[in-house]
């Protein structure tokens, strides 16, 4: 949310969270021109990606730290569109377990997907939002966006959809040190 809330500061682009999530097919990926969209499921659409806009596209990597991660998605168990759930269930399909490796593989898998989707593109950034204002810039900068950005970057300053305490990471960390 953040990521999409200081990108509607550029005025050359579109921003959107998620905004063709529930389409199907070639729909699902048919952004407009000049657009910039966030969608943590896209990591499951990287060949209609790859297909639709190959090497033309530019391609953001927003990561943040795997622990706090983790944490996060233990926090979500059972809540609607959960896409933890979802991995768990669905693709895993270990339907009634829950806990911190099954998140843990989630993100593992989504970096490696994201990871190897990327090698051969050579329109790309990593963000790390633990460093997220250092990376916007660099962002901003790579694709000529025109803007304030001095308002962009007081939005990572705002924390949104915040769902894990610091003592969740802790444990979270001492849990996968043990594995």
């Amino acid at each position: 949310m953040t990521f999409i809330r200081a990108c509607q500061h550029i005025t050359n682009y579109t921003a959107g969270h998620e905004t063709r999530s529930t389409l199907l097919g070639e729909a699902r990926v048919a952004y407009p021109d000049q657009h910039i969209e966030a969608d943590n499921r896209l990591s499951w659409m990287l060949g209609k990606l790859g297909k639709k806009y190959g090497k033309d596209a530019f391609y953001v990597h927003l990561k943040r730290d795997v622990e706090a991660t983790a944490a996060s998605f233990n926090r979500r168990w059972g809540r609607a569109r959960s896409i933890i759930d979802a991995y768990t269930e669905g693709i895993l399909m270990r339907p009634r377990e829950r806990g911190l490796e099954f998140c843990a593989d989630y993100v593992d898998t989504v970096h490696q997907n994201v990871g190897y989707f990327l090698r051969d593109k050579p329109n790309r950034i990593q963000v790390d939002l633990e460093e997220a204002k250092t990376g916007f810039r660099r962002f901003w900068n790579a694709i000529g966006a025109e803007g304030d950005l001095e308002a962009a970057l007081a939005e990572w300053d705002i924390r949104n959809n915040p769902s894990v305490s610091p003592s969740m990471v802790d444990r979270v960390r001492s849990f996968l040190r043990q594995i």
